[in-house]
């Protein structure tokens, strides 16, 4: 039986703050478990293994952890909250994807000019696998913290990259080249950023929460996006054509470096999670069975894992980057609305989003996860058209009613993929075999969604186009929800259940 040894906090009172004694010791000694308030007559434990460390282990060995819910709330307000300025980067590229197609990539024709800077964009996914291969596995070998404070230092500065960069009409070809650069510097960290938070809240959670904690992770990503496109949104209503043109989109991007400080700040006060204290815990006990763990153990040890992952990925991936990032450009490219008012109705769906997504999670603990996924991929399946048609009806109550409903179904998906993905794969792996699989949906289906759709509609003419990629994403996700194992009110893969208190710890003790 295991209790969290809080830490003390400092400044804004939403991180967890590092004992700094055990900030100079090996990495076992930043885990924040401890089975008892030490003694002043306890010796320091020989050795690189701190209490810590060892509380792990037992930990494991007695088959219970219970949990501080003060220290759970801070690793989760910390991890989204870096997600948020991590997404905050991606909306302002998308909500200002129009704008960037003139300053990047000059042309006569405004779908070229748009698919040039949807193909910017997609090439970040496109390098995102390599991220998770690097990240994921370092992720469980150095720790969830580091790597997480890392993908921040990385996408932070990408993100400010492009803020720099001369315009077309001043270094010309140059111009896209460090744009698509940039892009690439932030694709490949992101490589390791869902599957690092995602993994460092289900990790923390206890089992009958880990849906509601869970769903929080998406709250910030959305927080991130209503940022993004708040910003843009305000810059399009204020400044004229010309200057948006000529130096405000710059803004946005360059507001991502002291943001990046902050988001880097919030990851260096996380300690490590519990499960992976004693995942090092074991490595201690065991080097040459530590060792053994390589990438192929990811991939071909876990490949129905990672097969469920990247159908559940597809889903979530495609409905999500279609209605946040491809939604607004749809409206000002394909169906000639107003773009400020285009962009206040997306703004407004993500608000409703918000307000919904902490209690669908909570409802995938009640219910669990599969009926709440599957009834979203059953509602894109019927409703897309219907959706896109109020949609393409051009009045302001039909486009926000048909995005209104998209919005609510890909609640579905963002309140219980957090939850649902870790617990396809064990510890030892988890970070790894998540990043690979994620990433490789995510850069196959999700982030080329805008350039697949704009191309198709160029192609064929039919704007209904969306619809229909939507509905085939919802196929493929029905078959994966159909396959995957219920994971709700139950113990991570390879770590021991998790409780909130000492006397529902004594009691699945004693239920055994």
């Amino acid at each position: 039986m295991v209790a969290f040894r809080a830490a003390p906090v400092y400044g804004c009172g939403l991180v967890l703050v590092v004992d700094r004694k055990q900030a100079s010791e090996p990495l076992a000694s930043a885990t924040p478990v401890a089975l008892r308030k030490p003694e002043p007559s306890d010796a320091p434990l020989p050795g690189p293994r701190s209490e810590a460390a060892s509380a792990a282990a037992a930990a494991t060995a007695q088959d219970v952890t219970v949990t501080d819910p003060a220290m759970v709330k801070r690793a989760v307000k910390a991890a989204a909250l870096g997600n948020a300025m991590e997404w905050f980067d991606f909306g302002v590229y998308s909500y200002i994807a129009v704008t960037l197609g003139k300053v990047f990539f000059p042309s006569g024709n405004p779908t070229a000019q748009l698919l040039s800077t949807f193909g910017a964009f997609a090439a970040a996914f496109l390098i995102r696998p390599l991220g998770g291969m690097v990240f994921g596995p370092l992720g469980d070998r150095v720790g969830r913290q580091k790597v997480l404070a890392l993908t921040m230092i990385m996408m932070a500065a990408g993100t400010f990259a492009i803020g720099l960069i001369p315009s077309y009409g001043s270094i010309g070809v140059w111009a896209p080249v460090l744009l698509l650069l940039a892009r690439l510097v932030q694709g490949f960290s992101t490589g390791g950023e869902y599957a690092g938070a995602s993994t460092f809240i289900a990790e923390y959670a206890p089992d009958k929460k880990r849906g509601f904690l869970g769903s929080w992770l998406e709250f910030g990503t959305l927080a991130g996006y209503i940022g993004g496109a708040g910003l843009v949104t305000l810059m399009t209503a204020l400044l004229s054509t010309d200057d948006l043109l000529s130096w405000g989109w710059r803004i946005p991007f360059l507001i991502a470096g002291p943001m990046g400080l902050i988001g880097l700040y919030l990851r260096m006060k996380l300690e490590e999670t519990p499960a992976f204290a004693a995942e090092l815990e074991k490595a201690h006990k065991d080097e040459q069975t530590r060792a053994k763990v390589r990438l192929r153990d990811m991939v071909t040890g876990q490949w129905k894992a990672l097969l469920l992952c990247m159908g559940l990925v597809l889903v979530f991936n495609v409905t999500d980057y279609m209605l946040l990032s491809y939604m607004p450009s749809y409206l000002t490219s394909e169906l000639k609305y107003d773009e400020t008012h285009g962009l206040l109705v997306i703004l407004a769906v993500m608000a409703l989003m918000m307000c919904a997504q902490p209690f669908m999670g909570a409802l995938t603990d009640r219910v669990g996860r599969r009926p709440v996924i599957a009834a979203g991929c059953a509602g894109f399946f019927l409703l897309s058209i219907p959706a896109l048609l109020l949609i393409r009806e051009g009045s302001l109550w039909a486009i926000a009613l048909g995005l209104g409903a998209l919005g609510m179904l890909l609640v579905c998906f963002t309140a219980s993929m957090p939850s649902a993905l870790p617990a396809l794969f064990p510890t030892k792996v988890r970070y790894g075999s998540l990043s690979i699989g994620f990433n490789i949906s995510v850069s196959v289906f999700g982030g080329t969604t805008p350039l697949i759709v704009t191309a198709l509609i160029g192609a064929t003419g039919d704007k209904m186009m969306p619809a229909y990629y939507m509905m085939a994403a919802a196929v493929i996700g029905g078959i994966a929800v159909w396959y995957m194992t219920e994971s709700a009110r139950r113990p991570l893969p390879g770590s021991p259940p998790a409780v909130e208190t000492e006397a529902e710890a004594m009691a699945l003790r004693g239920s055994r």
